[in-house]
């Protein structure tokens, strides 16, 4: 099929290179000339792995390419998906801004039926009042028909989930848009069987916000664990493992530490709060106020530990953070917990160096205040205490004894469970989790 992506950020561009590879001739679409500059040369603006590879492949096979140029990727798609940005408000609602001027934009250029397909994350009602936009403004009217496809691109896994996806979830309006894209991902469904649900617009569009919202509650659920395993002297680490055998629960997603953060669980934590006081289901919005709460109370248990452990408090004294990234697998600083404990590192008169092993510039430009270092190492050296504020595995195989002859005290504070802790208690570390 002829495709468009309007929006070649971490979803657009990763759905883009997917969807040229299992077969389909695909413009993608962007209003960022830097951007799309660095795409056509096969490598991606950001960091995920196995996208460069992709990229490079699909552009040497002449099914992918990327333009500016919105009118001919109008021209050229019969399926338009929109991947644009739906940032998250003050208020728990999402910026639909860049949703409807893409509308407004590419409506003008429609002079055939076509189908546009929302990928973005949204609130229930907004696929059908974009579609009742785009009708009022594309040359072919009732022609141009829109359905709902949410994303569920993990970042650090977005190629995988994009190639062989868990579920697909298609929110349509009429049997004729159900069929193309039945056809447009048959060679993702016959490949390895993905489920496919079909369902109407509305539920659809909460999808992605549900699944968010659920795994949001999931992460503050076990942290709340760990503070009562603390209060009474159990491990939460056994307690999390010795549950997860049950076929119910499972051990995905039952690590304590620091919390979560990213572009969507938190966004979407706060919009599926909204949704719930606007149907006034107080239970529900209580329940995703204090799963909000206990997320950020993990960042404020971290800065009392941290202060605990140096006798003195913290202004002052030399800490290492090992760790930028919401997540590891990515370059991504939104709303990354790692950030925020660093700040309040500082603001409380310690002298942070941070290193991360992917988002070293982007660390840089977020904390011009701090200082910043090229490897673990480097930024363990002098330090007092050493935070692990991101769970990259590569803090996990660091020896021990390596980084005690670079610091003052051996003293490491693990807020992401990745180090293990006999092999550095027997190297004469004190070894901190959270919980």
């Amino acid at each position: 099929m002829k495709i468009t992506v309007i929006g070649c950020g971490h979803l657009g561009a990763t759905h883009a290179a997917g969807m040229a590879d299992i077969g389909h001739d695909v413009i993608g679409v962007d209003i960022d000339r830097a951007k799309v500059d660095v795409l056509t040369t096969g490598r991606a603006w950001f960091h995920e792995p196995e996208l460069d590879n992709l990229l490079a492949r699909t552009l040497t096979s002449g099914r992918l390419r990327f333009t500016t140029d919105l009118k001919e990727a109008a021209v050229h798609g019969r399926v338009h998906f929109l991947a644009v940005g739906t940032p998250g408000q003050d208020d728990g609602h999402y910026d639909l801004s860049q949703l409807t001027d893409t509308a407004r934009a590419l409506a003008p250029y429609l002079f055939e039926p076509c189908l546009i397909v929302g990928k973005s994350t949204v609130s229930p009602g907004t696929a059908k009042e974009l579609e009742h936009l785009i009708r009022s403004l594309a040359p072919a009217g009732d022609g141009v028909e829109v359905a709902w496809n949410p994303e569920f691109l993990r970042e650090g896994n977005a190629v995988t989930d994009t190639l062989t996806p868990d579920r697909i979830v298609l929110g349509v309006a009429s049997p004729s848009a159900e069929r193309t894209l039945r056809a447009l991902y048959a060679p993702i469904t016959r490949g390895h069987g993905c489920p496919v649900v079909v369902t109407d617009r509305a539920t659809a569009e909460m999808v992605k916000t549900t699944a968010n919202a659920y795994l949001a509650t999931r992460i503050s659920f076990i942290n709340a664990v760990a503070r009562m395993c603390q209060a009474v002297g159990a491990n939460v680490a056994d307690l999390a493992e010795a549950i997860g055998h049950d076929a119910r629960i499972g051990h995905q997603y039952l690590a304590p530490g620091l919390g979560f953060g990213g572009g969507c669980l938190p966004k979407d934590l706060r919009a599926f709060a909204q949704q719930a006081r606007a149907a006034e289901v107080s239970p529900a919005v209580d329940l995703l106020a204090s799963v909000h709460d206990l997320n950020l109370h993990m960042r404020q248990q971290a800065m009392a530990m941290a202060a605990r452990a140096l006798p003195g408090g913290l202004p002052g004294r030399r800490i290492a953070v090992w760790g930028a990234a919401f997540k590891p697998g990515t370059d991504d600083l939104r709303d990354s917990p790692a950030i925020a404990l660093t700040r309040d590192l500082h603001t409380a008169g310690a002298q942070v160096t941070v290193y991360d092993p992917q988002a070293h510039t982007e660390a840089q430009r977020a904390l011009p205040e701090v200082s910043h270092a090229t490897t673990a190492l480097e930024a363990a050296t002098g330090a007092e205490l050493i935070v692990v504020a991101t769970g990259w595995p590569e803090f996990g195989v660091i020896e021990p004894d390596e980084v005690a002859e670079h610091v003052v005290q051996r003293i490491i504070l693990d807020a992401r469970g990745v180090i293990p802790d006999a092999q550095w208690r027997d190297a004469g570390w004190s070894v901190l989790r959270l919980g």
